[in-house]
């Protein structure tokens, strides 16, 4: 497991350390992380049949984030001027709330280049940081298409509406007050502008859309996660290049569109995805062992499950931990009958799992997908973002922590 620290730690220093030779280098930096765990499963242990379902996933990921992409890439919504933080943060509510209908990602790669013209004029690190936890993590608790240890859940057996029915209570407070800290701290930002830009911000704002027809791939996408392997790749591929032929270069223009955001999340997450593949069989061997260690009440899985989806991909943990809980109570992850039955009659740690594998998504850049991308767009726009420990102990621990714990406090113990 080594080499997946030596990875994170990459992501971390190196753009402060070398920035220039890790813009350069970062592809060779994953590659050479990456091969020494696959060189060891391959030669070592024989696991050939590992890799290929990790290359799978790999793939599936990339597509995912590749034509969503694409398909936003090709609608521009207009604005004039700059929004006050009360329309922020009804953005941002709006954001969330459409999270659960598009997914996280889908959330995500719309609205963040309005977004960030939206702030434009006094933009800072803590409008990305605020947009990563609303719109690509927590916005995403409501239904199974919001985030994918979710939509993993409901093909394992949990119906669609159980984590409407579950998870409003959760998630209304941490929007709630995650969007009430973001209020005070851009208010503080906005009266601390000069008078010209907050003229400019109370001016009145016109909306609009450009590029709707790039609905039709976007649906497609959606429409593709539903589907089973190799149909959902060759529909989502299919809808990206279609977005691509149809969109107007006018409107890839405005929206500054380059594939350089989407080519840095190929490269590091394919490091990423490598070099965790160890910590993930780790993970799945010993969780049992981890279990019996320390008994995993219902707030045991909420953190453990947080934790470990902050670093690792949060689908794998959240099954990792799901399989845990079924085996507690007699049942197989296999059986779709065993996890509805767990739904149903014992769904407090259900809900641990669930509410740990979407929030504690947002408490670092690589802990959810659209996170680093949200991240590499804003910057390619020419704003500053936090850099990796920058974004964790200035923002995530200090202000999600102590959220994410309230929550589990409230509705866990």
């Amino acid at each position: 497991m080594v080499p997946f620290v030596l990875q994170l730690a990459a992501i971390a220093l190196m753009p402060f350390l070398a920035h220039h030779w890790w813009e350069r280098h970062y592809p060779k930096v994953s590659v050479v992380l990456g091969s020494v765990p696959v060189l060891y499963y391959l030669l070592v242990l024989h696991a050939g049949n590992r890799l290929l379902e990790a290359l799978h996933e790999y793939a599936s990921f990339i597509i995912l984030l590749a034509s969503l992409f694409i398909a936003a890439g090709g609608i521009h919504i207009m604005v004039k001027g700059e929004a006050t933080p009360r329309r922020n943060l009804l953005f941002l509510v709006i954001g969330a709330i459409l999270a659960n209908v598009i997914g996280t990602t889908g959330a995500s790669m719309l609205l963040i280049r309005p977004w960030v013209r939206m702030n434009r004029y006094r933009i800072t690190g803590f409008h990305t940081v605020f947009f990563i936890f609303l719109v690509s993590n927590i916005g995403g608790a409501l239904t199974p298409i919001g985030d994918p240890p979710l939509f993993l859940g409901f093909l394992k057996g949990i119906p669609f509406w159980w984590t409407l029915e579950h998870l409003w209570r959760p998630w209304l407070l941490v929007v709630g007050l995650i969007g009430a800290i973001f209020y005070l701290i851009d208010r503080g930002n906005f009266l601390r502008a000069p008078r010209s830009v907050r003229d400019k911000e109370t001016s009145e704002e016109k909306w609009g859309i450009k590029g709707l027809v790039n609905l039709l791939p976007l649906g497609a996408i959606l429409l593709g996660v539903f589907l089973p392997s190799p149909w959902r790749e060759i529909v989502m591929t299919s809808a990206a290049v279609l977005s691509w032929c149809i969109t107007p270069r006018q409107i890839h223009e405005m929206n500054a569109f380059s594939f350089a955001p989407i080519r840095e999340v190929a490269w590091l997450f394919l490091g990423i995805f490598a070099t965790m593949i160890p910590a993930l069989d780790y993970l799945e061997h010993h969780a049992n062992a981890l279990a019996s260690s320390f008994g995993m009440g219902a707030l045991h899985f909420y953190y453990f499950t947080g934790i470990l989806s902050s670093v690792l991909d949060n689908a794998p943990t959240y099954l990792a931990f799901l399989s845990v809980e079924l085996g507690l109570k007699g049942g197989s992850l296999g059986n779709p009958e065993d996890v509805l039955r767990i739904a149903n009659t014992d769904p407090a740690h259900l809900i641990a799992i669930s509410l740990g594998a979407v929030f504690f998504g947002a408490m670092t850049y690589i802990g959810n997908g659209p996170n680093f991308m949200v991240k590499s767009i804003v910057s390619e726009s020419g704003a500053t973002t936090p850099g990796f420990f920058g974004y964790i102990l200035r923002y995530a621990l200090p202000i999600l922590l102590p959220v994410l714990a309230l929550a589990g406090w409230i509705f866990l113990r």
